[in-house]
């Protein structure tokens, strides 16, 4: 198994605690600011999903930069006696890593051509020329609010008949995609605070966040805790939507009825793009019309707070673990002192040649003890020449806390005639 997909395997599992560290610290804070200004709260989900980006790919590649391969024609992988117990739990280990990386890949694959295809689609939609009678009467009306805004892009419309909601898409050239049902079934004033729902996000840039977003659920879609907080980002940025929307238009019940409208219909929820109909909208409509203080659930707050304390145990006896094993530093090889092994006569004559595995002990004083064929190259005399040349090398003993202690190896000769 390559360097690299060890390492990955390593990183996904080890994210496992580290993004329920971060959902608990996420959820804290969220809980202290839930009566401060949505921005607020969005800022700290954004910075908490950012962590479980980060956090990982920062471990992947100091695991990478610190993976060190011998040189020459021996192999040699070494472990502390007592760390592992045997060569068949080691790559056991190394099997389920592989195993857990395939699944992984598998899945974060088939979610990244499920956004791709949604992406497609939207392009697609947004390229269709206008033929809905009323498109050129909204186009302008669009317009006007991008202006009211103080956005200087040019921002697009399109009329979709098969379309559920209203959908923000692009970001170098947004274009609003609306529903035809709303064009002719709902009150122009209601359908004009939507858009100006939409102005909003174009405005603050969501659309790339939003993608953002969804690159990290592609690629840790495995951690319920980068759902809960990317869900948390959506439905905060929807209130400050609502908040600028509300604020331009200088009337908030208008907006909130749209939203009641909206609710009304059932519209269904697009994760590929900002729709007005995102988050929960008689919350949204509470907190347009009449907001009130938040009172915290002390026994969510207590059920929270005890994982937390829990992960900071985890992270203690890792960073423990760690601080142990930067302690110690395994044997190494002489290869000075390793006589070239010698080719049996009756081998050469033959032709033989295969790969032999060898298990050793390396005492206190440097020198190979205990010396065992783990996997025959398939010829005795040449498992026997390995083991003969193995136990003429002299090794650097292993040290722990700066004191030489017996430590296992594992080491492969091939047998190549040229």
């Amino acid at each position: 198994m390559s360097t690299f997909i060890f390492a990955l395997g390593l990183t996904l599992m080890h994210f496992l605690w580290q993004g329920l560290l971060l959902g608990c610290g996420a959820a804290i804070a969220l809980a202290l600011l839930r009566n401060s200004r949505a921005e607020y709260r969005y800022l700290i989900a954004c910075v908490a999903l950012l962590a479980c980006l980060c956090w990982p790919a920062l471990e992947l590649w100091q695991r990478l930069a610190g993976d060190t391969t011998a040189s020459g024609g021996i192999n040699v992988l070494p472990w502390t006696a007592g760390e592992i117990s045997d060569d068949e739990a080691w790559f056991n280990l190394r099997d389920a890593l592989r195993y857990i990386v395939s699944l992984w890949a598998l899945c974060a694959a088939a979610l990244a051509l499920r956004m791709m295809a949604g992406l497609l689609w939207i392009d697609r939609v947004s390229r269709q020329p206008a033929s809905h009678p009323g498109q050129q009467r909204w186009e302008r009306e669009l317009a006007q609010l991008a202006h009211h805004f103080g956005i200087t892009r040019a921002v697009g419309l399109r009329v979709i008949d098969t379309l559920a909601s209203p959908v923000t898409a692009g970001w170098w050239r947004p274009v609003v995609l609306v529903p035809a049902a709303l064009i002719g079934g709902m009150p122009p004033d209601l359908l004009q605070a939507l858009l100006a729902h939409e102005m909003a996000h174009i405005k603050r840039h969501d659309y790339l966040v939003n993608l953002l977003q969804n690159m990290i659920e592609t690629l840790l879609f495995y951690h319920p805790a980068v759902w809960w907080l990317s869900n948390r980002i959506r439905v905060e940025r929807e209130l400050i939507a609502d908040e600028i929307a509300a604020s331009q238009l200088g009337e908030p019940r208008r907006l909130a009825l749209a939203l009641s409208e909206l609710e009304r219909l059932r519209f269904s929820h697009h994760q590929l793009a900002q729709a007005a109909n995102g988050g929960n909208l008689m919350q949204r409509i509470q907190h347009l019309l009449r907001p009130a203080p938040q009172a915290l659930n002390w026994k969510a707050a207590v059920a929270m707070l005890g994982v937390a304390v829990a992960c900071l145990s985890v992270y203690a006896q890792a960073t423990a673990a760690d601080k142990s094993a930067s302690n110690y530093k395994s044997a190494l090889v002489d290869f000075n002192s390793c006589a070239k092994p010698v080719w049996p006569d009756g081998a050469i004559a033959a032709n033989r040649t295969g790969t032999v595995s060898l298990e050793f002990k390396v005492g206190k004083d440097g020198k190979v003890k205990d010396s065992s064929v783990i996997r025959t190259s398939g010829h005795p005399d040449l498992d026997e020449a390995a083991r003969t040349g193995i136990s003429k090398c002299q090794f650097k003993p292993a040290t722990k806390a700066g004191k030489p202690i017996d430590t296992k190896q594992k080491v492969q000769y091939v047998w190549t005639l040229e």
